[in-house]
């Protein structure tokens, strides 16, 4: 049992909507976005900590 909509089964607008790639390619590029974002910011972690580690040595280097 099907609900009837502007004279479509159910069935028919669900295909329709699955069928539709208008999307696709905004999802794809957000997927890439979200990608790249989480590199930058691993880097930048990544490149921190070794700035943390340098600092810290110059420090003790410096207090001696």
């Amino acid at each position: 049992m099907f609900v009837n909509l502007k004279g479509y089964k159910m069935r028919t607008v669900l295909k329709c909507f699955f069928d539709d790639e208008k999307g696709l390619e905004t999802v794809e590029y957000a997927i890439i976005a979200g990608l790249i974002v989480v590199g930058v910011i691993a880097t930048v972690a990544s490149i921190g900590t070794w700035v943390n580690t340098k600092f810290a040595a110059l420090l003790t280097a410096l207090s001696t």
